[in-house]
């Protein structure tokens, strides 16, 4: 089994190569829902956009009257990956959590401008400083004076970015990074391929700077990471797959320190073949894990046939 998914795989990679970028961290969505419910974004200046998500209110989240109760007293905010946005992003973990009693919220970051709906393309500095002003107003409007993040991808290293340098270590509680490039990608190696076709790399820089920023030994990742992985005080979680076809080698998303728990889905469920997408927006046993990080002290065992 796992030689022929290798091979079902490796073609459309091969064929990717010349927008192997474009890969990182994307998300299925769908522009028209997106357009006629944008969500709580910050925008490119980093203002809060007033009207949240029509969608993600009728599920429960983005409700910003929601106050954290005593089983969960702090807020949750959804941080999406590369090309998704706060909305599709969490159709499924979003209301997964409010079902068990979270005060759930998400936002846009990374817009580019003429670029609609598919977000996180901005660079990563300017996304974390996007996230610092949302989670300050989640804390304003909850009364919260810490919230939890849960990341996709870069969203879960872009708010270790927050947490060291806008101002997030102290306002941050718990992380959990699904499928996160904490360490950037090779994506099996095609970026370093880049410089192989004549202004590629260039084209990238200049006009997608958060998708450079997400490459192994970008100067981002190489600032993030000195001194080491974690912050004190902050409890980190890390739920990964091996079939990660982004995030590569998969092992790169896993942190060192103290106060870490490094996950690998098929650990947990040997047959879970869930892959970078599926991870954050549908695998029900990374929803289970995810849950259990928020909550660590009532953490039942995740079963394998069922997370539900």
């Amino acid at each position: 089994m796992k030689l022929r998914w290798s091979r079902m795989r490796r073609p459309r990679r091969l064929v990717l190569l010349p927008v192997a970028a474009l890969a990182m961290g994307i998300t299925t969505a769908t522009p028209a829902a997106a357009d006629a419910h944008p969500s709580p974004a910050t925008t490119p200046a980093g203002g809060a956009s007033r009207r949240p998500s029509q969608t993600a209110v009728s599920s429960g989240w983005n409700d910003f009257s929601c106050k954290p109760s005593a089983a969960h007293p702090r807020p949750v905010v959804l941080v999406h990956g590369t090309l998704g946005n706060g909305t599709d992003n969490w159709l499924g973990l979003a209301p997964y959590l409010v079902d068990r009693g979270y005060c759930v919220f998400s936002l846009d970051y990374g817009q580019l401008p003429g670029v609609p709906v598919f977000y996180g393309l901005g660079p990563v500095d300017a996304s974390a400083q996007q996230l610092a002003t949302y989670v300050d107003r989640v804390l304003a409007a909850t009364g919260a004076s810490k919230a939890d993040l849960v990341g996709h991808s870069q969203g879960g290293m872009m708010a270790r970015v927050y947490m060291k340098f806008h101002g997030g270590a102290d306002k941050v509680n718990t992380l959990v990074g699904l499928a996160p490039d904490n360490h950037g990608t090779t994506l099996d190696g095609l970026t370093r391929l880049l410089n192989l076709f004549p202004g590629a790399k260039q084209y990238i820089d200049t006009f997608t700077p958060g998708l450079t920023d997400q490459a192994v030994g970008s100067d981002v990742l190489n600032r993030l990471n000195a001194g080491g992985d974690t912050l004190p005080g902050v409890r980190y979680t890390v739920i990964a797959t091996k079939y990660d076809e982004v995030v590569t080698p998969y092992t790169s998303g896993y942190l060192n320190g103290s106060d870490v728990h490094n996950v690998l889905l098929q650990d947990l469920c040997p047959v879970d073949l869930s892959e970078h997408v599926a991870i954050g927006t549908a695998d029900r046993i990374a929803f289970h894990e995810t849950a259990n990080a928020l909550d660590p002290a009532h953490a039942p065992p995740t079963p394998c046939a069922s997370a539900a």
